[in-house]
C-alpha cells in the first residue's frame, strides 16, 4: 500500500511539473471567444455547466488555452512545503519558493492587501465575477500554502503576505454579524453567507495572529467558527450557505463538509484552543462525513443523496480531512488508505494525471490542473507526511518520492 501511494505521487508530480503547472479547469468556459456575458448571466451559467459535464475536451476549439490558476498554485505551495517539512530535501523547498514568487507577482491589484482570484470569469445564478476578482476561497488556499512555507522558512516575505491578505479580509470582504458570530463574504462583489468560504477567510486571520501577533485577528477567527458551528444540523452536517435576505439555506452536501471540518480544526489547532463545544462539533461532523458521504470501500458520494458521479475533488478532500483529523477516531487512519487506494487504482491515468469524474456509464478523463491534479498532489502529500510521522513513531518508514 505504501509503495502504491508513493509511486502514485511520483508519477503525478512528474506530470504536473512537465506541464509547468498550467492546465484547463472545469469552470474556464467563459475564457472562450464566444461572448457569453453579453448574451446574459444565465447563458454564461448554462454554458459553464454544460461544458463542465462534457467528457470531450473541446476547449482548443473554443479558444481556451491552458493557464496558471492562483488557487492551484496555492495548493502546490502547500504540498511542496509539507514535503520539505518532512524530508528536508532542497528540491521541494526550491519549488515552493518558485511558486511563492509567482504568487507575489500575480496577485489581484486594487484592493487593501494581497489577494487572489480565479484566472477565469465565473457566473452563478446570482452574480458574475470577472477573472482575477479576489475571493476568500482562492486567497484562503493561497494563504494556507504561504503559512506552511512560513513554518519552514520564517521569512519576512511570508509574514508580509499574510498580514497584507488579512487587510484584504478585514477591509474588502463584506461581513455579516449576528448573535451567533460573524460570517465573511465570498468576494468583495456581493454580501453573502457561505460557510466554508468564511472559515477560509478566518484561517487567514488566524495565521496572521500567530505570525504577526495580531491577537484581535484570532478573536475574529473564533467568532467565525462560532457562527458556523451554530449552523451545524443535528445529524452533524452543514448546508452550503444561507441567503442573506431570506435566511434560507442552500442544501448542498459534498466535499465542502470536509472543507468546513478542516478549517475549524486548523484554527483550533494553530491557536491551541481547548474547547469542548468545538471538539463535539468536529466529532459529529466527522461521523456524518464518514458514514454518509463515503461507502465502505472509500468511494465518495457526489452530492447527497445522489451517488454519481464519483468526483476526484470529493476523493481528495476525504484523504485530506481524515488524514489531518485522524486523532479524533482511530478508524480514520485505516479508512483514508482505502480512499487513496481506490482513487489511485480507478482514477489515475498511466501518464500520472487523475481523471475528473467516473460516471455511472462512462469516465470523464479530462485532466484539470486545479480541480484534479493540484488537489490530489496535496492529498497525497498530506497522507504521506502523516503516515511517515506515524511510521516513525512505530520505528518504521518508507521513502518519499
Amino acid at each position: 500500500m505504501n509503495e502504491l501511494i508513493t509511486s502514485s505521487l511520483a508519477k503525478l508530480l512528474q506530470y504536473i511539473e512537465s506541464e509547468d503547472y498550467k492546465g484547463y479547469d472545469p469552470y474556464d468556459t467563459l475564457l472562450s471567444f464566444i461572448p457569453f456575458k453579453k448574451i446574459g448571466n444565465w447563458p454564461a451559467v448554462l454554458a459553464t455547466q454544460i461544458q463542465k459535464r462534457n467528457p470531450i475536451n473541446i476547449r482548443p476549439l473554443l479558444g481556451i488555452k491552458k493557464d496558471y490558476n492562483p488557487k492551484a498554485m496555492g495548493l502546490f505551495l502547500q504540498a511542496y512545503s509539507l514535503l520539505y517539512q518532512k524530508t528536508n530535501e532542497r528540491r521541494y523547498l526550491d519549488k515552493a519558493e518558485e511558486i511563492l514568487n509567482w504568487l507575489i507577482s500575480n496577485y489581484s491589484p486594487g484592493y487593501s492587501g494581497y489577494c487572489w482570484g480565479y484566472n477565469f470569469p465565473w457566473a452563478s445564478p446570482v452574480k458574475y465575477v470577472d477573472a482575477l476578482v479576489p475571493s476568500s476561497v482562492v486567497t484562503g488556499f493561497v494563504c494556507k500554502g504561504i503559512y506552511e512555507y512560513w513554518k519552514i522558512t520564517k521569512d519576512s516575505k511570508s509574514a508580509m503576505l499574510i498580514n497584507s491578505a488579512s487587510d484584504f479580509v478585514l477591509n474588502d470582504l463584506p461581513v455579516t454579524e449576528t448573535k451567533d458570530g460573524l460570517c465573511f463574504s465570498y468576494t468583495p462583489v456581493v454580501k453573502d453567507m457561505c460557510y466554508n468560504s468564511s472559515l477560509l477567510a478566518a484561517e487567514i486571520l488566524c495565521y496572521n495572529s500567530i505570525i504577526n501577533k495580531k491577537l484581535q485577528n484570532s478573536v475574529l477567527a473564533l467568532k467565525a467558527i462560532d457562527f458556523v458551528i451554530a449552523k451545524q444540523l443535528k445529524d452533524g452536517k452543514w448546508n452550503y450557505s444561507m441567503d442573506f435576505n431570506s435566511g434560507k439555506e442552500r442544501k448542498q452536501i459534498d466535499f465542502h463538509q470536509g472543507f468546513v471540518l478542516e478549517s475549524i480544526h486548523s484554527i483550533k489547532s494553530e491557536l491551541n484552543i481547548k474547547c469542548e463545544i468545538i471538539d463535539l462539533s468536529l466529532k459529529r461532523g466527522l461521523e456524518f462525513y464518514i458514514n454518509n458521504q463515503f461507502d465502505k470501500t472509500g468511494v465518495s458520494l457526489w452530492r447527497l443523496p445522489g451517488k454519481w458521479p464519483v468526483d476526484i475533488h470529493n476523493q481528495s478532500q476525504g484523504i485530506i480531512t481524515f488524514s489531518k483529523l485522524s486523532a479524533y477516531n482511530n478508524k480514520f487512519s485505516d479508512f483514508v488508505l482505502k480512499i487513496a487506494q481506490w482513487t489511485i487504482v480507478n482514477m489515475q491515468d498511466p501518464s500520472g494525471c487523475f481523471y475528473f469524474r467516473i460516471n455511472k456509464t462512462y469516465t470523464n478523463r479530462i485532466s484539470y490542473m486545479r480541480w484534479s491534479q493540484a488537489w490530489m498532489f496535496l492529498a497525497l502529500a498530506v497522507l504521506i507526511c502523516k503516515s511517515t510521522q506515524e511510521d516513525s513513531e512505530n520505528n518504521s518508514n518508507y521513502p518519499l518520492p
